[in-house]
């Protein structure tokens, strides 16, 4: 099996070597085997899909925030 390393990652994905280095370490790319201090990536490998929230809708948010901001401007528009 054919191996590409950090450097040639970031080239072919258009990413930076660091973020290369944290997805290896997390397991989100198949395949990657950790050789002393370095990785051996897979050149079949495919970019793991993009994990950040898109929806705007974020796990565990609580309406804490919304509360306190409301309570801000009522106190706010009293005042006046």
């Amino acid at each position: 099996m054919d191996y590409m390393t950090i450097s040639e990652a970031a080239k072919k994905w258009n990413l930076g070597p660091r973020r290369i280095q944290a997805l290896c370490a997390s397991g989100r790319i198949s395949g990657v085997e950790r050789l002393g201090r370095s990785w051996a990536i897979p050149k079949d490998a495919q970019k793991p899909v993009d994990a950040r929230i898109k929806s705007g809708k974020y796990i565990g948010f609580s309406g804490k925030y919304h509360k306190r901001k409301e309570n801000f401007i009522n106190l706010e528009s009293s005042d006046c």
